[in-house]
Parts: structure tokens; sequence; C-alpha cells
């Protein structure tokens, strides 16, 4: 065993191949090529072998665990950043075979992966096998035991809540939100915190990642009991309805879709005194200024569907939304009309107040003599 882990880790641990990019460069790491590994055909013979090895029954954990021990497991986990798919593939399920063979090593790869996120998170922001390890960990918190352990819950907040603000989260939005999804299903009072920390987290400037986090918002609402809505629909509903009045018809269009989903339309008429007075305003303005007809269509159909669940409270939202518009208006207007008051001011102490040489647009005297004059020594000694 001892010979086949060090032939392994001969072969296998190497210092990877790396691109130098310019960071300020545009570039769609979905479209880049992957650099893939010349020696790969030599590679591929060592992982098999090692794969075959680590599911042998002939192979006695208690003893490999020896040779397979936490500074292999570093080793192994630092290749995730290979470029090359097949090589992170073979990596991914070998090391889901030792996780699931070595009962030894299974806190400390939990511990090595959540120091890889950090890295991930707080200095690289780029990694190769940010997928596969959340492959892995969908896995692992499938066969997490109820009631979940306070480490479980640990690593779901410091680790894989903060992957959201990562700027390639497209690369492994999928994953990720598997595993958000995994532990909501383990435990639905951990909906609130994932979905107060994405709303923190939220990416007011990128729409395209605004559209990923409102399908995860989706997934995770359709988890969320009724005690863990209501403590955080005010917050999450102010920030709905910014994404509905989004001039960006793709974030608008994605939002209003909320109403298709049954679990969700019925969280919020059972909170409707709370919720309509928010989306209706939002609803109204979208209805008259959004350039987008798709767009349109949809905020009618939400309209409608808010008129048809409380007539009564619809009616008073709307009374309310206009009075709050008129409102409004008359505050622009007094404010425009201080300004032109201070403007007017302005003009006439102007006109009236006698013009000096400076500000004579005839005058062509300077009023300090030009640097390296004879003048200008004598003013500096003066000084």
């Amino acid at each position: 065993m001892q010979d086949v882990v060090s032939m392994v880790g001969a072969n296998i641990f190497r210092a990877l191949q790396t691109r130098n990019k310019d960071p300020l460069a545009f570039s769609d790491p979905e479209d880049d090529e992957p650099s893939l590994e010349r020696a790969w055909p030599h590679l591929q013979i060592v992982y098999e072998f090692f794969l075959r090895f680590v599911v042998s029954n002939d192979v006695d954990p208690k003893i490999a665990k020896r040779f397979v021990d936490q500074n292999f497991m570093l080793k192994l986990l630092e290749l995730f950043d290979s470029e090359d798919p097949r090589e992170r593939d073979y990596l991914k399920t070998i090391l889901h075979r030792i996780y699931g063979k070595f009962m030894a090593l299974r806190s400390f790869i939990r511990r090595a992966i959540q120091h890889v996120f950090f890295k991930v998170i707080y200095e690289s922001e780029t990694h190769n096998g940010v997928g596969e390890l959340l492959e892995i960990l969908g896995s692992i918190i499938n066969g997490f035991a109820l009631p979940l352990k306070e480490e479980h819950k640990d690593f779901l907040i410091k680790a894989l809540i903060p992957l959201h603000k990562v700027k390639s989260l497209a690369s492994f939005y999928q994953q990720l939100s598997y595993c958000m999804a995994q532990y909501v299903e383990k435990d639905p009072r951990l909906a609130y915190d994932i979905i107060t920390s994405m709303l923190r987290y939220w990416p007011v400037s990128i729409t395209s990642k605004q559209v990923l986090f409102l399908n995860e918002l989706e997934e995770t609402l359709e988890l969320t009991q009724p005690p863990e809505f209501h403590r955080m629909q005010d917050v999450l509903f102010r920030r709905l309805a910014l994404c509905i009045t989004c001039p960006h018809f793709q974030v608008a269009e994605r939002t209003l879709f909320f109403w298709n989903t049954d679990y969700i339309v019925k969280l919020i008429n059972a909170n409707r005194q709370e919720l309509f007075p928010i989306i209706i305003g939002a609803l109204y303005k979208n209805s008259k200024q959004h350039w987008n007809s798709a767009v349109h269509g949809l905020t009618f159909n939400v309209l409608k569907l808010l008129m048809e669940a409380d007539p009564q409270l619809f009616d008073e939202c709307s009374a309310k939304h206009r009075e709050d518009e008129e409102e409004e208006g008359r505050r622009e207007q007094e404010r425009a009309r201080k300004w032109q008051v201070l403007q007017e001011m302005h003009d006439s102490k102007v006109k009236a107040r006698p013009m000096n040489s400076a500000e004579d647009p005839h005058n062509t005297t300077p009023e300090c003599p030009p640097k390296g004059s004879p003048c200008f020594a004598q003013v500096g000694k003066a000084a």
C-alpha cells in the first residue's frame, strides 16, 4: 500500500499549469477553452489505477489510512484547480470514494474543502474546481443525520453562502444552488439565513447575476415554511419591488414569474396586509413607465391576481399609491420652486454688485506679476 500511494503521489502531484490573464480584460469563463494537460494519457492510467485501489474490497481502510493521510489529501485537493476537466472528474470520483471509505478522514476533508472556499471567497476569486467540490458536498449534505450538527450549520453560514459573492458564480451556480436546497430540505429554518444573506450580497449592478439570484430565491422560497417567511417578508419584498421596476427586462420578467408558483402566491396572500402595499406601487410604476411589452403583460397579470385575491385591500393600496404619487408631485414642485427662488436671488445679487477688475472681461491687466519676473521676486521677499 505504501508503494502504491508513493507511486501515485510521485506521478500526479505537480505544479499546475497557470495562464497569466489580464484581470482587467473581459473574458467569459464559459467561452474560454480549457488548457488541457499534455501528459494526460500517462496521468489517466495513474488515476484509473488509484481509483481501483481506493474502491477495492481488498484495501483495508484501517491500514490504508496510514498512507492516504491528511498530507496526501491536502495535495490531492490542490489538484482540483487543474484546468483539464478530465482530471477534475477523476479527482471528484476519487475524493468521493475516499470520503465514503475512510471514516477517520471525513471531518478533515470537510475542513480542507472549507479552506479552499475561503481562499476563493477572500483571496483568489477564481478556482477551476469549485463546481466539482460542490458536487461532492451535495452528496455529503444529503447524508447528514438529523438534527444537523452545529459544525454543519457553520459550514453553510461561513463557507457556502458567501460563495454567492464570487464574481465567477455562474460557473458553479447549479451545484451551489443544489447544496442550498439540500440544507433547507434537512432543516427548513435555514431558509431564513440563506435568503437574508443573499439579500445582503445582492448584485445591484450585474443583471445576469441578479437573474441567478432570483432563480435560487424562488427555489428556496418553495421550501420555506410560513414562520420563516413572515420573519423576512418585509426586506425580501422591498428587494423584489426594486427588481420588478428594473429597466433590464430579464430581471423584471424573472421577478414577475414568482406569481406563477402556487406556493409562493399562497405565502404572499397569507401576508397580503403587509406585502400588497410594497408591491402594488412597483407594479403601477411598471405599467406606466417600463419599455418592454412582455414585462407590461406580466405586470397587468400580476395586478389582476392581486385584485382577485382581495379587492378591498387592492383598492385601498391603489388609493394610497395615488395619494403618495400626488404628495411626491407636490414635494417635487415645492423643491423646484425653492430652487427657482434661490436662482433669482443669486441673479439679482450678481446684477446689483459692481464689477471689479478681475471680473471685467475687457480688463487685460494681470492681478499678480508672472512667475520669474523681477516683480515676482520682490513679492516673494516681502512675503
